[in-house]
């Protein structure tokens, strides 16, 4: 068996300067690309999310209707919308470490990578199933969101999850904080990225 680590949504839109951008995002996409250029052996499997909406689509009530405001809770602003560059990896995150890219997001309102998909059509489920991967190592954007929800998913398939807290980037500091006693009350360990490498190593 062994373990597979998720890079959730490090996508320009979710970077400083995108349409939904988080503080924090650029340097969460360049220290994933330097854990994983250093430390590529201690994961069987790199999968990488994205968000991936329909243009010209409400995505599931992801987007409120022409001439709403956003909620910021259950609404957004049009972010990573499919063949924009908005939706293109963060440029400091070396896309081609990854072994796989699971679409999410299509029509539909997901935050969990487990909502997704390959290009293919073959579920987070199932390529874990694949690879015979029993644990996971989560990192990315949004701690408070995606990140959040893709952990809690985990949780409920009972794998064993740890969140590198440092590789992380929030939508907002006091949600982030509840995201993360959230994942912990899960059963996820939620710990520095040099603290998980000594207990791995």
């Amino acid at each position: 068996m062994g373990t597979a680590i998720i890079v959730v949504d490090v996508q320009n839109d979710f970077s400083e300067g995108g349409s939904l951008g988080v503080e924090g995002g650029n340097a969460v996409a360049a220290a994933a690309t330097a854990l994983l250029r250093a430390h590529r052996d201690r994961f069987d499997l790199v999968i990488a999310s994205r968000d991936w909406h329909v243009p010209g689509s409400p995505n599931g009530g992801h987007f409120p209707p022409a001439g709403v405001d956003p909620d910021f809770r259950t609404t957004w602003p049009l972010h990573c919308l499919q063949g924009t560059p908005g939706a293109d990896y963060n440029p400091a995150f070396d896309a081609t470490l990854a072994d796989v890219a699971i679409f999410k997001g299509i029509d539909a309102s997901a935050y969990s990578a487990f909502e997704g998909a390959t290009a293919d059509g073959t579920s987070l489920d199932d390529v874990l199933a694949d690879h015979a991967i029993d644990a996971l190592v989560i990192c990315g954007i949004a701690t408070d969101y995606c990140v959040l929800q893709t952990a809690l998913d985990a949780r409920r398939r009972s794998l064993p999850v740890v969140v590198l807290e440092d590789l992380l980037a929030g939508v907002a500091p006091g949600t982030s904080t509840t995201a993360v006693a959230a994942m912990r009350e899960a059963g996820a360990v939620v710990e520095p990225t040099a603290a998980y490498l000594a207990e791995a190593g």
